[in-house]
């Protein structure tokens, strides 16, 4: 018998997540801060709940996809947080960014009561989490690793257990130094073309199967060209990740130099209104340094 499964946090990835684990035929209740999201998976065979600990009380696996560390917290050891409802034995998979250290003392607290937990962050942007073609990043233990895997294939594609808890968070922060230093190189590359008169369709035809081809320059430069905002990622996401990166960089002692520029282009960008904008209106900070617009004929 499959095991019963919860969902927390329906937001602009959860709720792709929770789709395709309905799709998979997933027993599955779900609950959202926001009643009103939870309608449509009503609509479509999946339990509500009242609260995470209710939640927790009907489910043999919790995953939370929730904003910040803060609400994590909330959601697994607040008043009427997921540990007051779970059953020894049961298992939560967080698949939110946070940190590192907050993740090994909530899965110690939850270790107390005999509830096992993974910290399992997750990189594809909105499509991904629609298409069921997620890369999950997770820590924890082998064994619950391996009773998580039916879930986690059909949320995702790509699927590693990276080490011990914690170690998920750890590396979603190295893929979040990729994504915003590749994103700056692709800010930075369409300026100059644009500054150059270049075809910026043909340009990218040209890069793309090459060296410098990545996801970020596949998914995103396209969006860039045609001025089309929608966040994969918002900014101010992405702004809470960076400075997950940053905190961590500074204890460990070693420099972040890109990261750093980023977080600033995007503070910048912040402070004019665009933070709901996706991440790869980074481009915009550069465009306003050199009085150039990406796409303007």
């Amino acid at each position: 018998m499959s095991e019963r499964v919860g969902f927390i946090g329906l937001g602009i990835m959860g709720r792709g997540m929770a789709r395709n684990l309905l799709r998979a035929g997933f027993d599955l209740c779900v609950w959202n801060r926001t009643a009103a999201k939870m309608e449509e998976f009503a609509k479509a065979g999946a339990r509500t709940a009242a609260d995470p600990a209710d939640l927790a009380a009907q489910s043999d696996i919790i995953i939370t996809c929730v904003s910040d560390t803060p609400d994590v917290e909330e959601v697994l050891l607040g008043e009427r947080g997921v540990i007051h409802g779970a059953q020894p034995g049961a298992l939560v998979i967080d698949t939110s960014t946070i940190s590192p250290q907050a993740t090994k003392v909530m899965a110690a607290r939850l270790a107390e009561r005999g509830i096992h937990m993974l910290d399992a962050p997750i990189s594809g942007g909105s499509e991904g989490a629609e298409q069921g073609t997620l890369s999950i990043m997770v820590g924890g233990d082998a064994e619950q690793v391996a009773r998580a895997m039916p879930v986690f294939r059909a949320i995702g594609k790509t699927i590693t257990h990276v080490g011990g808890h914690g170690a998920g968070q750890m590396v979603k922060l190295v893929n979040q130094i990729l994504v915003v230093v590749t994103m700056l190189g692709i800010s930075e590359a369409l300026v100059f073309a644009q500054a150059g008169g270049l075809d910026l369709e043909k340009t990218l035809q040209a890069v793309s199967g090459g060296a410098a081809g990545s996801w970020m320059l596949t998914h995103r430069a396209p969006q860039v060209i045609r001025r089309d905002w929608r966040p994969g990622f918002t900014i101010d996401l992405q702004q809470k990740d960076l400075r997950l990166v940053l905190e961590a960089a500074d204890q460990l002692g070693v420099p972040a130099l890109g990261t750093g520029l980023v977080f600033n282009l995007y503070r910048v960008l912040q402070r004019a209104g665009l933070g709901h904008e996706g991440n790869h209106a980074l481009v915009k900070a550069l465009e306003r340094l050199a009085g150039i617009t990406v796409g303007e004929r």
